[in-house]
């Protein structure tokens, strides 16, 4: 039972390097056998298809990338707006390096546009609900007015910031999308208190 779990394992590991670096598409099953040290006979043995392969190295992906943005939040400072900015800032560091390629699950999507039902689309719709589920929590957690709405806007920031520094090779998308994000969560908070007075 542990070597199969660990097989499997190492099929997802590989398959998550060659996906994330290649794409979906331009990566075959040969070549995630090989960089898996195994034959592609003893790959279909644990995966069904290529398709079940993808929507894996989705999952894999999933709950690391909530638990960093967690993580880059809870040892910032500051209040809720500059701890949401300063995962901008963290995402901007992290497109600065050379083995940077975007967000996986955003070219993910893309290469499956013509295919709706793929099973690699609905985890990446899952994850990135919870994402957004896990901003609006932190901002109700804060008394942010409207924090269903406004951790969607924070999600189209983040998104919207990851094509960009995608086509461009330009992590300072990340760091203005931050500024944009401050702002919103900043007026969010500031606005009733000063209606008030």
């Amino acid at each position: 039972m542990t070597s199969e779990r660990s097989t499997r394992d190492t099929i997802i590991d590989a398959a998550n390097r060659l996906f994330y670096r290649e794409g979906i598409r331009a990566v075959s099953v040969d070549a995630v056998a090989e960089a898996a040290g195994l034959t592609k006979r003893s790959l279909y043995y644990h995966f069904k298809s290529k398709d079940e392969l993808i929507a894996d190295y989705l999952r894999l992906r999933d709950h690391p990338n909530l638990q960093r943005y967690a993580a880059w939040y809870g040892e910032a400072e500051g209040g809720v707006a500059e701890r949401i900015g300063a995962i901008f800032e963290h995402l901007a560091t992290e497109a600065g390096k050379p083995g940077w390629k975007g967000c996986g699950f955003l070219r993910t999507a893309a290469e499956l546009v013509n295919q709706p039902g793929h099973p690699a689309l609905k985890i990446g719709v899952e994850h990135k609900k919870r994402v957004e589920a896990w901003f609006a929590e932190i901002l109700a957690e804060n008394g942010v007015q409207e924090p269903t709405r406004l951790a969607r806007q924070v999600c189209l920031l983040i998104d919207g910031a990851f094509s960009q520094a995608m086509l461009y090779r330009d992590p300072g998308y990340f760091r203005e999308a931050g500024l944009a994000a401050r702002a919103l969560v900043g007026a969010a908070i500031v606005g009733p208190a000063t209606a008030a007075t």
